[in-house]
């Protein structure tokens, strides 16, 4: 194998096993700082050993094992570990699984350890930015132009960020950890933003070949339901997972056979689940019951459940989804929300309507670079019938974005506006 195809395989197996690792050694370390640092050492070997050796034929079994290892020569060094230590070697050696802590589970009801995880790097002791930012790199395997580009920012901000994140849980000796009560509802708002910005990942890729990640959108609608069943009262809860499985159930028409993005008013509604849209629906339901109307994930899923029920693009009900947007606005004061509300106003009241709001966000410092910024207004003043602009609208968003596909499909709307 080539050594490019080698370098390619090693990273897109680690981008799969890196939850996994850095989960299953903070389990065993009871610390997540460093059992990341410990699946990033096994990274480096694999890059160092694998073009002489090849790749394995279980490659994910492998960084694992070379990552417990690691975790074995840091307790062998520890002082007042010997039992742990013990028990890791019998691990190991076993190639399995270890044996369920029973007085730990005691006062675990999570019963997911990737959702534990999450929790514990969502810890109040970090900002809000610096615990969700640090859950999507080092729980969540997102690099950091990814989650930049979830929070809109420059990726040394978000680089210095995860740093000073990743230290401060280091010097604090916080532990790998189970939130009860007041505390774990402390930390439920940042827990919810991260699987919502996972399931993001995963909808629209911010890089590579592809535009989704179905993995991802899949892992995030677990974790959604779980969290759901742990805070049956937190209507958010349940308007996030409403949310998920509303997107989510369009996904097998998003794309077409080459990969290529489908967009939403091009799609064969045919193709959309109809189990995931009853599933979201229900869900959403539950959210209202509970009071939770207003909610920033309530109102996104409404907007969605607005789209499912048109049996066809014409049907849609856009003056309701214009509406939502508009509270939603109100209730966030995100620029991305605005821009989401232009393309539904541009549907009731014309594209100029829709024009004058994109116009009016073309200074906002979030929206620099945004890629999604030219291509509405490519798409606006392609509508307006001022091809020339929406051409050079079109090559500037496909000049930002940095997904293959995403790229590819603004060119070609580029090039199909005469000069």
């Amino acid at each position: 194998m080539a050594q490019g195809d080698v370098e390619r395989a090693i990273l897109a197996t680690w981008r799969i096993e890196q939850p996994r690792l850095i989960t299953s050694l903070a389990r065993m370390l009871r610390d997540v700082p460093l059992a990341e640092e410990l699946t990033q050492d096994a990274l480096v070997s694999a890059l160092e050993r694998w073009p002489e050796t090849g790749v394995p034929d279980r490659p994910g079994a492998w960084l694992m094992a070379s990552a417990k290892r690691r975790a074995l020569d840091h307790l062998r060094r520890a002082p007042m570990l010997e039992r742990r230590h013990a028990m890791l070697s019998a691990d190991l050696e076993a190639e399995q699984t270890a044996m369920p802590d029973f007085d730990a589970a005691l006062d675990d009801d999570i019963g997911d350890e990737m959702l534990r995880l999450i929790f514990t790097a969502c810890h109040p002791l970090l900002s809000a930015e610096a615990r969700i930012a640090l859950a999507l790199r080092m729980v969540c395997g997102l690099t950091t132009a990814e989650i930049a580009r979830a929070f809109l920012a420059a990726e040394a901000t978000i680089a210095q960020r995860i740093v000073r994140a990743k230290r401060l849980l280091s010097e604090s000796g916080l532990a790998y950890e189970t939130p009860q009560g007041d505390e774990r509802r402390q930390r439920l708002p940042a827990v919810l933003e991260v699987i919502y910005l996972i399931f993001n990942e995963g909808y629209t890729a911010a890089h590579g070949e592809d535009w989704l990640r179905p993995q991802l959108c899949e892992e995030a609608r677990r974790l959604g339901r779980i969290l759901a069943a742990l805070a049956p009262a937190e209507p958010e809860a349940h308007a996030l997972v409403a949310l998920m499985e509303l997107n989510a159930s369009r996904n097998a028409a998003r794309t077409g056979p080459d990969g290529a993005p489908i967009l939403l008013m091009d799609q064969d509604r045919r193709r959309w689940d109809q189990l995931q849209i009853r599933r979201g629906q229900e869900a959403l339901a539950r959210a209202w019951a509970l009071g939770g109307r207003g909610g920033v994930y309530a109102l996104q899923a409404a907007i969605a459940a607005c789209h499912a029920q048109a049996p066809d693009a014409g049907a849609t009900d856009w003056p309701s989804i214009a509406g939502l947007y508009a509270q939603l606005s109100r209730a966030t004061a995100s620029p991305v929300v605005e821009l989401n509300r232009a393309v539904a106003v541009a549907m009731v009241e014309g594209p100029a309507a829709g024009l004058a709001i994109v116009e009016a966000l073309a200074n906002a410092k979030a929206l620099k670079g945004y890629h999604l910024l030219p291509s509405v207004r490519g798409d606006l003043l392609q509508r307006l019938g001022r091809l020339a602009e929406a051409r050079e609208a079109f090559a500037a968003a496909a000049a930002l974005t940095e997904n293959a596909q995403e790229r590819a499909l603004l060119e070609r709307r580029a090039a199909a506006c005469p000069v």
